[in-house]
């Protein structure tokens, strides 16, 4: 059957409809990812123009200009329902007259595959900023095979991403209904001060013998430091063991977050010596009730209010202490907790399948060159 090849700006126009008549609100604002998912803007637009901002109907594409390092900033409308973005990102669609030679969901898995990320970034121009134009993406090539074979590797790839958003779904209520026994608890339960409850732990890795250097992120996870580390220093940092806490009073209220996250792990690591260590003080109260206590955007929130007036807005280890937990009986910590490790553990495998399909573009969009060439 054989390929045709294409430049993508024979294939793509702009769309410049904006949002004049601001039938879309805040609610209706996105942003992309790098790994190309539209989500919930992050930015405050409460004083933004709207009237702006681009109309991204179904079936129409968006990316950011500015790289991010190797990666760019993109998303696929496959809902149903029109969303809007900030004008200084680009949006595009298929032209009406090319629709007979390319489906919108076959150009998408071409352009969520690293190899597309790469020749986008090298394409890019700008010193401080790389910026990746409108024109440097019309410029691209590719080929394409007969719209038979495009909707057949759509498919396979349709199917896997239901299989996972039916999990997902699953995923959703089981973060619910911790949600709702918290919520139970926290009008029920004696409230004890968080200082009451842990302990500061100071273990230094004296002898060098530890070298997994890990830092805490902003989803409450542990992460390889990127921070660089003299050679040497590794003897001054601090030993964190499994069931033991990691505290960050740093820019709580800038990021909105309590930075703290619970080493799960039988592998002890390391951590920089700015981190506070922490552990539980008795057996009255479980590791992973007072994490799962601290996971909630409720808790969050209150540690923004709490934090003090500074620049970077720290919550600092005293007033940490000074937060109230509810701690009910050990048995209902333990039955929710089950709950919230099942929630975690399947988080987890939720983030797995969909990195596999995201590793499965690159594989169909062969897979389907390959076919159209016998």
């Amino acid at each position: 059957m054989g390929l045709i090849k294409y430049t993508l700006g024979d294939l793509l126009e702009l769309v410049t409809d904006a949002n004049t008549e601001l039938k879309y609100g805040p609610d209706d604002v996105k942003g992309m990812t790098i790994t190309k998912q539209i989500i919930p803007t992050k930015a405050d637009v409460s004083n933004a123009d709207l009237s702006k901002f681009l109309i991204v109907n179904p079936d129409e594409f968006v990316f950011n200009p500015r790289t991010h390092g190797k990666k760019i900033g993109f998303g696929y409308n496959d809902t149903d329902a029109p969303f809007i973005i900030s004008w200084n990102n680009i949006a595009f669609r298929i032209k009406s007259e090319m629709k007979k030679v390319i489906l919108s969901e076959y150009l998408f898995l071409h352009f969520n595959r690293e190899e597309w990320d790469r020749e986008a970034c090298y394409r890019s121009w700008g010193s401080s900023t790389e910026v990746f134009s409108w024109e440097a993406l019309c410029e691209m090539e590719l080929n394409l095979p007969p719209l038979p074979i495009q909707q057949k590797y759509v498919d396979i790839y349709n199917a896997m991403l239901a299989n996972q958003r039916v999990y997902e779904t699953g995923l959703e209520d089981l973060k619910l209904t911790c949600e709702i026994e918290i919520n139970k608890i926290k009008h029920t339960a004696k409230k004890i001060p968080t200082g009451k409850l842990l302990e500061n732990v100071d273990v230094r890795n004296a002898d060098g013998a530890i070298t997994s250097v890990q830092g805490i992120n902003i989803t409450k996870n542990f992460m390889p430091s990127v921070a660089s580390v003299a050679e040497g220093s590794l003897k001054n940092y601090k030993v964190v063991k499994k069931g033991q806490f990691v505290y960050s009073s740093m820019q709580t209220g800038r990021d909105e977050c309590i930075r703290i996250a619970l080493l799960q792990e039988d592998e002890p690591i390391i951590v920089s010596p700015a981190y506070s260590v922490l552990q539980v003080k008795n057996d009255d109260v479980l590791a992973e009730y007072i994490m799962m206590w601290f996971s909630r955007s409720e808790s969050d929130r209150y540690g923004w209010f709490a934090s003090d007036g500074s620049i970077r807005a720290n919550l600092d280890l005293d007033r940490f202490y000074e937060i109230d937990v509810p701690v009910p009986d050990i048995k209902i910590q333990e039955a929710i907790v089950e709950i919230y490790n099942a929630y975690l553990m399947r988080r987890e495998i939720n983030e797995k399948l969909k990195a596999q399909i995201k590793d499965l573009c690159p594989i169909l969009i062969k897979g389907s060159l390959e076919e159209a060439n016998t």
